[in-house]
């Protein structure tokens, strides 16, 4: 908990920068809320990828760091680096040249160009988000994550106060428009990246990994240990993140009402699910540096004890979804205007749906973890894809139009997709951890 407490803020910080984007982009009006929420929605595509390729920095970094070994944690962290700028650089291009293809992908083109308006900017910030990334991991696996909390927490303010005035024209800014918002969010995770590097090489806790020295060269044998773990998890966060947008395209065909009450359902769901992704990131942390130091009975109890407290945690949430629905949709929603009724009674059916599958949700998240502080990424690639879209997807598809559940059909599927991957995850790490019980085992599987 001392683990995952830190790591919670950070990220409900960073979901916390993702709604103020937002809220800036409806101030502004409705096109350049649709542009940006096109925007977003590309980018959220990369670096959701990339971040899970960039996630196998602190699990690697858990493994040798458990295994007494400050040197290949320092090789790990540098090369984790250079993974992280070539992957932002890469990224930042893809996304700069998507301006002329999104027309011919359906999209209008006055939202296209509010959207690159966006972009543009905000792709320059990306290197240094997977750089931060990047550090974020080291910092934690190691033990301290309290840095990353802080600046998390004092980079999600600034960029309100900044995008806030820019909006208004305080001090005598001038207004960007969605090209301010996109650059102030760069500025400010470049900002986050620089803080958390210099704070790691000045803190006394960090001099026995000799970060000073700079970055140095690429390596070829630990890019190669980062990218046969990091490439499948990046797999994985794209195949579930797939699911939930094949969910979203499903909810579009049935109708706005249908979309709307997906979506601000949704934000529920995805505002309970920070707490077992803070919590996965300490059980990959904690499994791996067990597991690096030869301790497997302590790597299965921790990869258990975490499954448990975010199974306890999630059936807290689902109560709250099963008891209190109507006033969580009026968080979002006002319950008085009519013109809301249609999409509240929806939503509020949609978080009684929800309340069954919170429980898997935070499960299969907290197992992918455990077998990822394994040092095994493609397990939890070939089970999520198996229950996202051999399961979730097409069960989502059959019950809402062949069926004619609609809506809920959806929503059912999408619990079905869940509750497969999480039981199949829990049943991976138990046969992987009975697996490593082996001498010859653990020789071979360490990195």
């Amino acid at each position: 908990m001392r683990l995952a407490g830190p790591l919670i803020s950070a990220q409900l910080a960073h979901a916390l920068m993702i709604f103020t984007d937002t809220l800036m982009m409806a101030m502004l009006g409705p096109q350049q809320l649709a542009g940006g929420a096109l925007g977003a929605t590309c980018y959220f595509i990369f670096s959701i990828f990339c971040s899970g390729v960039i996630a196998a920095v602190g699990s690697l970094v858990a493994i040798r760091h458990g295994g007494g070994d400050p040197a290949g944690v320092t090789r790990l962290i540098r090369n984790g680096l250079w993974l992280a700028l070539l992957l932002g650089v890469a990224s930042a291009l893809c996304l700069n040249a998507l301006g002329p293809l999104l027309p011919h992908l359906g999209q209008d083109p006055a939202a296209a160009s509010q959207a690159m308006n966006f972009l543009r900017p905000l792709s320059l910030g990306l290197p240094a988000y997977l750089c931060f990334m990047a550090m974020r991991g080291f910092t934690s696996a190691i033990g301290h994550p309290g840095p990353v909390m802080t600046i998390s927490i004092v980079g999600t303010i600034a960029n309100f106060i900044i995008n806030y005035a820019l909006i208004k024209g305080w001090f005598g800014l001038p207004s960007l428009g969605l090209s301010g918002i996109g650059l102030t969010t760069a500025l400010v995770s470049s900002a986050m990246a620089l803080a958390l590097a210099l704070y790691i090489l000045i803190s006394p806790t960090y001099q026995r990994y000799k970060l000073s020295g700079g970055l140095g060269r690429p390596q070829r044998a630990e890019m190669r240990a980062l990218l046969r773990l990091g490439l499948p998890i990046g797999g994985t966060y794209a195949a579930e993140q797939g699911l939930f947008t094949f969910a979203t395209l499903c909810m579009g065909a049935l109708g706005s009402v249908q979309l709307a009450a997906h979506q601000i359902a949704m934000q529920s769901v995805a505002l309970a699910f920070i707490v077992p992704q803070g919590l996965s990131y300490a059980v990959t942390f904690r499994v791996g540096m067990h597991y690096g130091a030869n301790r497997l009975h302590l790597s299965r109890l921790a990869g258990y004890l975490g499954m448990a407290m975010g199974a306890v945690l999630m059936l807290l949430f689902a109560l709250l979804f099963w008891l209190l629905p109507e006033w969580i949709i009026g968080l979002f929603l006002d319950r008085n205007d009519p013109a809301f009724a249609d999409i509240i009674t929806l939503a509020v059916s949609l978080l009684a749906i929800a309340a069954w599958f919170e429980l898997f949700d935070g499960l299969q998240s907290i197992a992918m973890g455990a077998i990822r502080g394994l040092n095994d990424g493609r397990t939890t690639l070939v089970i999520g894809l198996t229950g996202y879209w051999c399961v979730g997807a097409p069960l989502a598809w059959l019950l809402a139009f062949p069926f004619g559940w609609g809506a809920h059909g959806v929503w059912w599927g999408l619990a079905a997709g869940l509750a497969v991957t999480a039981t199949g995850l829990v049943l991976g790490f138990r046969w992987k951890t009975a697996r490593l019980q082996r001498p010859q085992a653990m020789q071979t599987c360490l990195p």
